[in-house]
């Protein structure tokens, strides 16, 4: 692994955003502007180094998934935060019936400098976003500066493929709508639901899309409508299960769910045993369950405990982009926070010319598919991260 700078295209902004990246610039708290696609460098990796990456990111979500089995099973639910008897028992029979639910992608954060084992930082395997720029600029880019080159990155077949493959377990007849939220204003989620729109109809299915603003409630037949009062029979959004089922509408969420076998009028994707994989606490269960593994950080839930030696990371159960977690260096005062969290071992983001970089793989349907490297400038990626393409050579 390798970082290497280099000139930026003429005209690379206008050649991303119309290759979907919509927003290629972040606008800092002064008011200036910013690269958020930054091809003034990028990331060599050989490919004996992608290999293994692969393996291990295939071999994490499979623990992943045998930690899901354990919170299921030993009725762990209150380690997530997950209190509501309705919302547990909702998640608990959408695990078991998982075969019958469509369930497309995820992204692992995984902490990797080329040294040493990569190391599972969280999973989000619900609503994961940098998709569109991982499968579609950063693939362009890499043909256009070195052509005949190869890069991690078959995500956009892979998306094509998973559609087809669960295109039987959709109900028939209707479309399946893709959601976002119009409250963001950047755009990322509008252009991410859009880009696996086009997976979908790529894929031979029917679609439309809402913005989950505009879904109604028909108080006549007891189902969500879109804007033009057509039900809604399936439906992928781009808003996380924490919310859907604790804003005003969860109710009717979990009084109308299609949790497998066609019971319920509404079949959501990604399906609610997501729940289970993108929550922190998941990153404790793995430590109890795979103690010492080398692709594993130490992480409790009751406090940083032996951490203090290390110094830790206390991440709040459920957030995004770096939201709420501090940092603590070894000899901290170990008091834990009043809020639920994860207390992570600390291992600071590997240093490329002072970027600290992070890299997100794919999974689609349970396989590894792709990869997309964002920086920071300091120990926490959030908002003001960059996304950097890479290459295979």
């Amino acid at each position: 692994m390798e970082r290497r700078t280099t000139t930026p295209r003429p005209g690379w902004q206008q050649t991303v955003e119309e290759q979907g990246l919509i927003y290629p610039l972040t606008r800092y708290p002064d008011g200036s502007l910013h690269p958020y696609w930054d091809e003034s460098a990028y990331y060599v990796f050989g490919l004996p180094e992608i290999e293994a990456l692969e393996e291990v990111v295939e071999e994490l979500h499979r623990m992943c998934l045998a930690a899901a089995e354990h919170i299921v099973t030993e009725d762990r639910f209150a380690d997530l935060g997950i209190t509501d008897p309705r919302v547990a028992r909702a998640v608990a029979e959408a695990w078991h019936r998982r075969a019958e639910l469509p369930s497309l992608y995820g992204r692992f954060d995984l902490h990797y400098d080329g040294t040493g084992p990569a190391r599972l930082l969280e999973y989000n395997a619900d609503t994961p976003t940098s998709l569109v720029e991982a499968a579609s600029p950063q693939w362009f880019w890499m043909e256009e500066r070195f052509p005949g080159a190869d890069q991690w990155n078959s995500l956009h077949e892979r998306l094509i493929d998973a559609w087809k493959n669960q295109a039987a377990l959709l109900p028939p007849g209707s479309p399946l709508y893709f959601a976002y939220s119009s409250a963001d204003e950047l755009g990322e989620d509008m252009m991410t639901v859009a880009y696996l729109k086009e997976t979908a109809e790529q894929a031979g299915l029917a679609t439309d899309w809402i913005a989950m603003e505009e879904i109604g409630w028909d108080r006549l037949s007891g189902r969500f409508v879109d804007n033009r009062l057509r039900f809604i029979r399936s439906i992928f959004k781009l808003y996380p299960w924490e919310w859907l089922t604790t804003d005003r509408f969860a109710g009717h969420v979990l009084d109308t769910l299609d949790n497998g076998g066609g019971t319920g009028s509404t079949l959501w994707i990604e399906p609610a045993w997501k729940m289970l994989l993108s929550n922190k606490a998941l990153l404790a269960i793995l430590w109890d369950l795979y103690p010492d593994h080398p692709n594993l950080l130490p992480a409790y839930l009751d406090g940083p405990r032996d951490l203090t030696a290390t110094g830790w990371v206390a991440k709040p159960l459920l957030g995004r982009e770096g939201a709420g977690v501090t940092i603590h260096e070894p000899g901290t005062d170990p008091t834990p926070r009043d809020e639920p969290c994860c207390y992570q071992q600390l291992a600071p983001l590997p240093d490329f010319d002072g970027n600290r970089v992070v890299l997100g793989a794919w999974v689609v349907e349970n396989e590894s598919a792709g990869l997309g490297i964002r920086e920071s400038s300091g120990l926490i990626t959030d908002e003001y991260a960059r996304f950097l393409p890479h290459v295979i050579l």
